[in-house]
């Protein structure tokens, strides 16, 4: 089998299982409070420890990727994971929930990293749009899917089964990895580099850990301060000793590739416009507009209906024809433009006006990630191709743990709930200041999608003919890539 359709397969069940993972489990934590009789405050560190655990191995990941080859690696998450998953579902109180969601996370960590550079090295440059039309499924269907399987199965049958649903995935990713999935030819990774690894581990956890307490604490608590502070101190103490390192496990050096450090910026930014959008969504459906879980996700959806249009458009028809800056601009605008009409919709308003703007995100953030992700690397060399996945996945994962802060916060401070005459009612102008700072946060993504030059990504834009079947690349820039 080809190792573009073995890759493929493998990384997106991989991904698709990891990803859905977040936003499933969400959806249950009220009734998996209520079966061990913990507070809501709590059950948060179900979710809190996953994606601590997951910030603190993302940076090991493209090191290990590196030095044990790619398809063990890769496997060995995937085992880990759904192994964690099966416990999760086992569990028989909030510790031990806890204790395998950090296993989850380890495994979780480095899926993305491995498997992302494990396809961007099977996908020539010139193909890396199709590579991306393929990552754009997992990374965008599986938050939409995950509150209406989420949904249907606490209702239907038992919280613990939206740990059992990740099981069957991973199996067939397994076995299917097992059989096709050969062993790429490893590159020379150094020695492990443990102050790389404690400082960006560690620093990225606290982080990841304070921004996610922030809005339930309160970002006045000592606690989520104190936190921040640590992680942010170390950051910077990773950034002075990494900047120092031969061989570092985090290769700060590449943000000197002016089309990978602007492919960055969009991508933290637009993730926290986006990942914010759909926590802050699902909350107006229900503590806004009173629908039920399943409901909410099922407004929701069209989000995803919205990705899989857009990422055909994408990579069909639009990237080949525009390139990547004025592609991913015109997504920018799109998606802001999307995400600020929600903050219009009034009490009265019907339902379908919200569906179909979350049609039109997701059509618009095709055209922002599928175009972002087949640009970013393609000045990257093989070998460093390891270490930039795992840069690229860090601020993905950054960017969405502040998204969904940063529009709690804002929902948060103006007040979900306000009295009208003498009754209790949900304040829809929080959630409208919450969609405006979302949009905001995309048109500031803007200014790095206009510092892309599409010279840089030559490489991937790949013009297709009538009447020819080959596709005929653009010529290879003459010009320096990296300031």
């Amino acid at each position: 089998m080809s190792q573009k359709v073995a890759v493929s397969v493998v990384f997106v069940a991989a991904m698709f299982m990891s990803i859905m993972d977040v936003t499933i489990v969400n959806v249950a934590l009220p009734t998996i409070g209520r079966d061990f009789g913990v507070s809501p405050l709590a059950v948060d560190s179900i979710s809190i420890s996953f994606l601590v655990s997951l910030a603190v191995f993302i940076p090991a990941s493209g090191w290990l990727g590196d030095k044990f080859g790619g398809k063990r690696v890769l496997l060995s998450a995937i085992v880990i994971f759904t192994l964690a998953s099966a416990l999760c579902g086992i569990a028989t109180s909030l510790g031990e929930l806890v204790l395998f969601r950090v296993l989850q996370g380890a495994g979780g960590g480095m899926l993305a990293p491995v498997g992302m550079a494990m396809l961007f090295r099977v996908f020539p440059p010139a193909e890396r749009i199709r590579a991306s039309a393929i990552l754009t499924v997992p990374t965008t269907l599986a938050p939409a899917l995950g509150p209406v399987l989420g949904g249907l199965l606490v209702t239907d049958l038992s919280w613990r089964w939206v740990f059992y649903v990740n099981v069957p995935i991973g199996a067939v990713a397994l076995i299917f990895g097992l059989i096709f999935l050969r062993q790429p030819g490893q590159a020379h990774p150094g020695r492990f580099d443990l102050p790389g690894f404690l400082l960006s581990g560690i620093g990225l956890g606290l982080t990841m850990y304070g921004v996610s307490e922030g809005p339930v604490k309160g970002w006045h608590s000592t606690d989520v301060l104190a936190t921040i502070a640590v992680g942010l101190v170390l950051l910077v103490a990773m950034v002075v000793v990494e900047l120092r390192t031969a061989e570092p496990m985090v290769d700060l050096r590449l943000l000197g590739n002016r089309l990978f450090r602007s492919s960055n910026g969009v991508m933290v930014l637009g993730s926290i416009a986006f990942l914010g959008t759909l926590y802050a969504i699902s909350l107006y459906y229900q503590d806004g507009r009173g629908l039920s879980a399943l409901q909410s996700g099922l407004s929701t959806f069209p989000e995803a209906l919205g990705v899989m249009a857009g990422a055909q458009l994408a990579s069909r028809f639009l990237y080949p024809r525009l390139g990547p800056r004025r592609h991913v601009t015109i997504g920018l605008l799109g998606t802001a433009a999307s995400i600020g009409f929600l903050a219009v919709l009034g009490p009265e308003t019907s339902l379908w006006w919200a569906r179909l703007l979350m049609f039109t995100l997701g059509l618009s953030m095709g055209q922002v990630f599928v175009p972002l992700q087949a640009a970013a690397f393609a000045t990257i060399t093989p070998a460093s191709t390891g270490r930039a996945s795992t840069m690229f996945n860090t601020v993905r994962q950054l960017g969405g743990a502040v998204g969904v802060a940063v529009l709690t916060t804002a929902i948060v401070l103006v007040g979900p709930v306000h009295v009208v005459a003498g009754h209790p009612v949900a304040n829809l102008t929080a959630y409208r200041v919450a969609f405006l700072v979302a949009a905001a946060f995309c048109l500031l993504a803007i200014p790095c999608a206009l510092s892309i030059r599409d010279s840089d990504a030559a490489a991937t834009i790949v013009r297709r003919e009538r009447h020819h079947d080959a596709a005929q690349p653009a010529p290879e820039p003459a010009a320096s890539l990296a300031e």
